[in-house]
């Protein structure tokens, strides 16, 4: 994928903003951001849509800035004036699409069936809207559809809430999903930036699904690690598996049969999407030892963070 789809990749939600008053775009781009959702897509369904487009282009330069419900090539010309990255379109019409690519812009048409994105395929897209997305059918549709269109992203929109986002994000063909729930017209009109904050704050925990997948405990050596897995195995009566490096006890165990990574252990998270985690966390301060990356053709599999926490590395791994 190119720099910018993996950006939207990365930041995984694109609210769909319906705005009415450009003088609150801004405010809600910056409460977006801190919200840790810094994209989104401005829908054509109002007046004030170029002009909050390019207020927040101009004052929010961390956004990725989208043009929603493009119908027009006028409108296509407004949204590329007034500074768009990418531009998305409810449906598939291959004229205005092929009119936003010959203008070098990103375009992410609204599709529904296999013969739109055949189409939208054969114009060069590696990425595309599903729309609406649960009333089409939803993710099981997609993961259908994945199986002849191994190589194409969609990006679901219509019926995705907190009840089915991770369900979606789980997927890996699942660019990101657009969504309305954390920008509310009621939301917007009121101003009420931190409660859409605390929104997106909580829809990015929800799509990044982190749990605790166990906890790894260094050993001087095998007899250690098979005294201590002996000894946890029968104190909280869970099975003791041993493999070559380390010995398992049921899933909430590693025991090492050498000192491995961190002065105690290491401590195991399991991610929906990691690539997605090592964003978020990232901006949140975290730094990670590159040197640890896995990677398969799906993304990054497994990663250090750097340094310790009270005593153990921490890793994240792919669920």
């Amino acid at each position: 994928m190119n720099e910018l789809l993996n950006k939207i990749h990365d930041i995984g939600i694109v609210p769909v903003i319906a705005i009415d008053d450009a003088k609150k775009a801004v405010p809600l781009a910056k409460a977006l951001v801190k919200g840790g959702l810094p994209a989104a897509e401005v829908t054509f369904r109002t007046e004030a849509a170029a002009e909050a487009i390019r207020a927040i282009v101009e004052n929010v330069p961390e956004m990725v800035v989208g043009a929603g419900t493009v119908l027009t090539r006028e409108q296509a010309d407004r949204a590329i004036e007034a500074g768009v990255s990418f531009i998305v379109s409810p449906g598939f019409n291959p004229e205005i699409t092929k009119y936003v690519l010959d203008k070098g812009v990103c375009m992410l048409p609204g599709t529904a069936t296999a013969g739109e994105m055949e189409q939208a395929m054969m114009l060069g897209l590696e990425a595309v809207k599903f729309f609406p997305a649960e009333q089409n059918g939803g993710i099981d549709k997609i993961k259908a559809l994945a199986g002849p269109y191994k190589k194409l992203k969609w990006m679901p929109t219509g019926g995705v809430n907190t009840g089915n986002l991770a369900a979606y994000m789980s997927f890996s063909q699942v660019l990101a999903c657009g969504g309305t729930w954390m920008v509310k017209k009621d939301l917007i009109e009121g101003e009420k930036w931190d409660e859409i904050t605390a929104i997106c704050k909580a829809a990015v925990k929800n799509m990044l699904g982190l749990e605790l997948r166990h906890i790894g405990i260094n050993s001087g050596n095998a007899e250690e690690a098979e005294s201590t897995a002996q000894t946890l195995s029968a104190l909280f009566d869970l099975e003791y598996k041993p493999g070559n490096s380390s010995i398992f006890v049921g899933k909430e165990f590693e025991v090492m049969k050498s000192n491995g990574r961190g002065t105690h252990g290491h401590i195991a998270i399991s991610v929906l999407d990691v690539d997605r985690a090592i964003y978020h966390l990232s901006r949140a301060g975290a730094k990670f030892d590159e040197s640890s990356r896995t990677k398969d053709d799906k993304g990054t599999k497994f990663i250090y963070l750097e340094g310790e926490f009270g005593g153990f590395a921490i890793h994240l791994s792919r669920k």
